[in-house]
C-alpha cells in the first residue's frame, strides 16, 4: 500500500470518528448554545428559558445564527485538527481533504 492510499485511509478513518465528536457554540452569555458533531452536521440548539419569556423573538434569532456559526466554525477546526495530526501535517490533494 503506498503512502497516498494509507493517508486516505486514515482520513476516511477521522471523519468516521468526528462524527462521533462534538463542540459547540454560545452566545448571549451561554442563553444560547449551539451543538455540532465534528463533521460540521447541527446535533441540538438549547435557548435559555429566561429568554424566551422575555419574548425579543429577533434577538433569540440572531443568538441563535450567532451559536450556530461558532458551532460549526469549532467543528470545521477540530475537523482540521483531527485530519492534520492523522496526515501528521503532510499537505493533502483538495479533493482527497474534502470527500
Amino acid at each position: 500500500m503506498d503512502t497516498w492510499q494509507r493517508l486516505q485511509g486514515e482520513v476516511t478513518r477521522v471523519r468516521d470518528e468526528l462524527g462521533g465528536k462534538t463542540v459547540s457554540g454560545e452566545t448571549g452569555g451561554g442563553m444560547v448554545r449551539a451543538v455540532a458533531n465534528g463533521r460540521g452536521e447541527l446535533v441540538s440548539v438549547t435557548i435559555d428559558p429566561a429568554l424566551v419569556a422575555g419574548g425579543e423573538t429577533k434577538m433569540i434569532e440572531d443568538l441563535v445564527v450567532g451559536a450556530v456559526n461558532l458551532a460549526i466554525e469549532h467543528a470545521q477546526k477540530l475537523a482540521q485538527d483531527d485530519i492534520t495530526r492523522a496526515t501528521a501535517g503532510l499537505p493533502m490533494p483538495t479533493d482527497m481533504a474534502e470527500e
